[in-house]
């Protein structure tokens, strides 16, 4: 795969994945991408296929999950969600980082692609603090958050495996996290910012 390496961000819910990637792409305009994820989900209102997702159906997803177009892709409450290869590619077109937002199975399965990203976990500083935030943000009922939380527990217990991330980031303090975040990515930044200049 031609153009820059991609950034896998892994995380729970609540450990501040969002903030720090709202951050970075502020901070450097055009430099980043996302891939657009595939769902056999249906589109919510005011979702664009295409943007949002790329909404398919069942048989199209494991049609070309088949072929081998996936990178990576996993079931949540009865839908198919996942990354193609294209869709990496795409951004990669564009010269920019792609930054694939994923789960640690989906860190599992990228592992065993040819992609080679920056493997980053972002992590709240407890499961105390996480709940916390969580309950803050009034979005969940407790049924939902309680599902959070045990996702999040068997996610940070998984993500202590030896060499699965480059880097975990302990979101305590944001400005603390953002700036561990941007000297990893540092040096694919210079180099993607020197490429559009030639």
């Amino acid at each position: 795969m031609q153009g820059p390496r991609p950034v896998v961000l892994s995380g729970p819910s609540g450990a501040g994945k969002s903030t720090l990637l709202k951050k970075l792409l502020k901070d450097y305009e055009n430099v980043f991408g996302f891939s657009v994820s595939h769902t056999t989900r249906q589109p919510r209102p005011g979702e664009v296929n295409g943007k949002d997702y790329h909404f398919v159906t069942r048989e199209e997803m494991q049609k070309e999950i088949d072929a081998g177009e996936f990178i990576e892709h996993a079931e949540f409450s009865g839908n198919m969600y996942g990354t193609s290869k294209a869709a990496v590619q795409a951004v990669q077109a564009q010269n920019q980082i792609c930054v694939l937002d994923i789960d640690i199975q989906g860190v599992k399965n990228i592992k065993k692609t040819d992609l080679n990203p920056i493997y980053i976990s972002v992590q709240p500083p407890s499961i105390e603090i996480l709940e916390k935030r969580l309950r803050d943000r009034k979005t969940e009922t407790e049924e939902s958050l309680m599902k959070r939380l045990s996702a999040a527990r068997v996610d940070l217990e998984l993500s202590k495996e030896p060499g699965l991330f480059d880097l975990v980031i302990i979101n305590d303090d944001l400005e603390t996290a953002y700036s561990e975040l941007k000297e990893v990515l540092l040096e694919e930044i210079k180099k993607t910012e020197e490429s559009r200049k030639s």
